[in-house]
Formats: structure tokens, sequence, C-alpha cells
């Protein structure tokens, strides 16, 4: 598992408070996949209700607070695939 992933899993997991109702894949490009559920955020490839998919970069700088979400997908940097209802949902927690 790379760097990337796991600092993405801890802060995830901190911002969620360890647990999140309903289900999201973030796609990290060339470094991995995480799940975030009702169990938290952890390093796996699941079905889930939406799909998240970024550079490192971009995903880096949405955890930071850095970039807005929404910002980066309507220009591009995230790419968003399956429930629209609960990646507004994430947007707010991230």
């Amino acid at each position: 598992m790379s760097a990337v992933i796991d600092e993405a899993v801890k802060q995830l997991n901190e911002k969620t408070g360890g647990s999140y109702d309903g289900s999201a894949k973030f796609v990290i490009q060339d470094e991995g996949t995480i799940m975030l559920d009702h169990d938290g955020a952890r390093a796996a490839d699941e079905t889930s209700d939406v799909t998240l998919t970024a550079d490192a970069d971009t995903f880096r700088s949405i955890l930071n607070g850095e970039t807005n979400p929404t910002t980066a997908f309507m220009t591009g940097k995230l790419k968003v695939d399956g429930d629209m209802g609960q990646a507004m949902k994430l947007a707010s927690v991230l």
C-alpha cells in the first residue's frame, strides 16, 4: 500500500469520525483505491454507491481543504460515477 493511500485513509477516518452513512470508493490514479462506508475508510476495492476518481495531487488538495470538491468536479479534475446524492454528501464532509 502506498503512503498516499495510508495518509488518505487516516484523514478520511478523522473527517468522518470512522464511519459514513453510505458507501464510496476513491480511486487515486497510480496509487490505489479506498473504500469509505459504515466501517470507516480502508484500502480496498469493493462495490460502492459512488466512485470518485482523481490523481494524487487533486485528492490530497481536496483532503487538505485547499480545493473544493465541487470545483474539482466542474473543472474535470475529479470524476464522479454513480449516486450524485452520495457525492454531494461527501463534498460536505471533505
